[in-house]
């Protein structure tokens, strides 16, 4: 790679948070997920020559580079604040089907595809169990950020996270294993495969006590603090710190960093967090997540392109075919015993299985050297590109077919009758306008505004006779104004600041009622 000055690197880090946050910002202006527009707006850019950015596509796609933002920099932030913000409760709620596609799932998917791709795409044995392991982890950020607008039942939600959150860890394991030990294993025989399963129980625990151990210490620190940017910072240290510790040790960074997550999220914000501090964690996570998912889908879409894939589409059809076919086994065989799991869902489990930038990242961090390499970088590209784009795409369709988005009784009627209000009262705003440029008289205005008036007032007879059937929509629609003039309350009282009418004192105490009370309402809906 091309050396680069820090000042020419900032630079370009820079520049890719734009096209990032731009392309970002339009997704989300038209309701579109937003990780899918980024892959095929940086596919796109990594396909055209765009002389300014060349430098940019050069440094972002170096191999080391991209593994680098994407295990060290990027993964560690994205694990930690999905775990940190799923409760116990959730998670024990749905632990069945969770443990079993993460474990049962995971393993089967590995042993599959790893077969599979033994016999029908000729790959040596480590490079086909390789290859297993970095497709069986999942990525359901464009899935979940579809189930966010369009409302699904929150159960689909937590079963489809808490997947994810295990099986990358498992699936890592299975990457390290598979890429520097298995021939080694292998050629033991019995006692091969029970090193490699001591190997495997080994790494999980290590890292289920690193992660355990740092989530209870930093929880316990968090009690002698009620000082929510100071703990922010311990968070960021507890994510990061759990990762590279667990790695030093030779455990599975991924799976400590859940489990420290998970404690500090549920233990530690229970017994050292106000209100207020719960709150601007999340909402620090939440901007830091969303930077981080911009950024690595970006560069998922430019790294796709580096790839040459000219004379092996066959081959690459059948690896994709490989993929779907044990994916499928995985989660109906899985769930055999998951309970009541609807049809539905399980084939949202499915279809709804992604595969991300940890899979890229992953077979990106293998030594130059290693046999297949090139073939395993080909295969796992292009089955990442259909997963993200066709999958994604059409995910929101295939919920829509299965009629599983959960949607408030009334709350369709709601809306149609918010829409016939706002059209009104803007066709009413509309008349007056005119009326006053054109200095139209009342004699001609008051039939058409008197219609339009008496339209309203219907209207929101409707509305009231629909809240009183479906009280809890009226209590939605409280819990949102309740939060706009908690908003409003807010900016009055920094406004008292800035003009030196109250002093920072009073006014910390009055935001910090205010923060707690948005918490109380946040934790609601």
């Amino acid at each position: 790679m091309e050396e680069f000055d820090l000042h020419h690197i900032f630079s370009l880090i820079l520049i890719l948070l734009m096209i990032a946050a731009g392309i970002t910002a339009i997704a989300k202006k038209f309701g579109r997920p937003y990780p899918i527009a980024l892959v095929i707006v940086g596919a796109a850019i990594g396909l055209v020559n765009i002389p300014v950015l060349e430098a940019l596509k050069d440094f972002i796609t170096e191999g080391e580079i991209f593994n680098f933002a994407v295990v060290t920099l990027f993964l560690p932030a994205l694990l930690g604040e999905a775990a940190l913000k799923l409760p116990f409760s959730q998670l024990s709620d749905n632990k069945k089907p969770i443990l079993l596609l993460a474990f049962a799932g995971t393993f089967l998917s590995f042993i599959i595809i790893g077969f599979s791709s033994l016999w029908l795409l000729q790959l040596s044995v480590p490079a086909a169990f390789v290859f297993a392991a970095v497709m069986s982890a999942t990525d359901p950020v464009s899935v979940l950020s579809i189930f966010k607008n369009i409302g699904v039942h929150k159960r689909l939600s937590t079963i489809i996270e808490g997947e994810s959150l295990f099986n990358d860890g498992l699936a890592v394991v299975l990457f390290n294993i598979s890429a520097f030990s298995l021939l080694t294993y292998a050629g033991l025989g019995i006692e091969g495969a029970g090193l490699g399963a001591w190997e495997f129980i080994k790494v999980v625990a290590l890292g289920l006590i690193t992660g355990g151990a740092c989530g209870y210490i930093i929880s316990r620190i968090t009690r002698y603090f009620d000082d929510y940017p100071l703990e922010i910072i311990f968070s960021i240290i507890l994510f990061y710190g759990a990762y590279l510790l667990a790695e030093q040790l030779d455990a599975s960074g991924v799976i400590a960093v859940v489990v420290s997550a998970l404690i500090l999220g549920n233990y530690g914000s229970k017994i050292g967090m106000s209100p207020t501090t719960k709150l601007n964690i999340s909402n620090f996570w939440d901007v830091a997540t969303l930077l981080a998912n911009s950024l690595v889908f970006l560069m998922v879409g430019l790294e796709i392109t580096r790839i040459d894939v000219a004379g092996r589409w066959g081959l690459i059809v059948m690896a994709i075919l490989i993929i779907l076919i044990a994916r499928s086994a995985a989660v109906y065989m899985s769930t055999l015993f998951a309970g009541n799991l609807p049809v539905a869902w399980k084939h949202i489990l499915n279809w709804g299985g992604l595969k991300g930038s940890l899979s890229i990242a992953l077979v990106l961090s293998l030594p130059r050297n290693f046999a297949g390499r090139e073939d395993i970088l080909i295969l796992t590209f292009s089955v990442v590109l259909f997963s993200l784009v066709c999958q994604g795409l059409t995910i929101k369709p295939f919920l829509k077919w299965l009629g599983v988005i959960k949607q408030e009784d009334g709350y369709r009627e709601y809306e149609s009758l918010l829409a016939q209000a706002y059209r009104h009262e803007n066709a009413i705003q509309e008349v007056n306008r005119v009326k006053q440029d054109l200095h139209i008289t009342d004699t001609v205005t008051h039939d058409i505004l008197a219609d339009y008036q008496q339209n309203l007032e219907e209207i929101q007879e409707q509305i009231e006779q629909l809240f009183q059937e479906h009280p809890e929509l009226k209590a939605k629609q409280q819990n949102t104004l309740r939060k706009h003039s908690l908003y409003a309350q807010h900016a009055a009282v920094e406004r008292l600041v800035k003009e030196d009418i109250i002093s920072g004192d009073v006014a910390d105490d009055v935001i910090e009622d205010i923060m707690n009370q948005l918490s109380e309402l946040e934790s609601e809906y």
